[in-house]
C-alpha cells in the first residue's frame, strides 16, 4: 500500500498544482464587468456578466476541489486514504485513480443517494 500511496500523493499534488494554475491564469475573466455602456452595448455587458458568473462559479468548483484534495493529502499521512469513511472497508483502486479525493466506496456511495 505503501507504493500506492506515494502513486496517488504525486497524482494529488500535480491536480493541485494544475487548479492553482488555472485559478491565476482566470483572474482576468473574474473581475468586475465595466458599467460604461459608451463602450460596451447592454446585451454585450449583459453577455460579459454572464460570462463573469460562469467563471466565478467554476472558480469555486475549483477551490472546492483544493480543499478536497489538502483533505486527501492529511488522509494520506493518517494513514486513512483509500478507506471507505462509512464503512472502513478499501476502496476500489481504480475508484480512487478516477476520484482521487473520493470518501465512500460504491457501495456506501449508493446507500447515500
Amino acid at each position: 500500500m505503501e507504493t500506492d500511496l506515494k502513486f496517488y500523493k504525486e497524482r494529488l499534488k500535480e491536480r493541485r498544482e494544475e487548479l492553482v494554475a488555472e485559478i491565476e491564469s482566470a483572474k482576468e475573466s473574474t473581475k468586475p464587468v465595466e458599467l460604461d455602456q459608451a463602450s460596451v452595448g447592454r446585451l454585450s455587458r449583459m453577455d460579459a456578466m454572464q460570462a463573469q458568473e460562469m467563471a466565478l462559479a467554476l472558480e469555486r468548483r475549483k477551490k472546492e476541489e483544493l480543499v478536497r484534495i489538502g483533505s486527501a493529502m492529511k488522509r494520506i499521512e493518517t494513514e486513512e486514504y483509500g478507506y471507505c469513511i462509512d464503512c472502513e472497508e478499501p476502496i476500489a483502486p481504480k475508484r480512487l485513480e478516477f476520484l482521487l479525493t473520493v470518501l465512500t466506496c460504491v457501495e456506501c456511495a449508493a446507500k447515500r443517494e
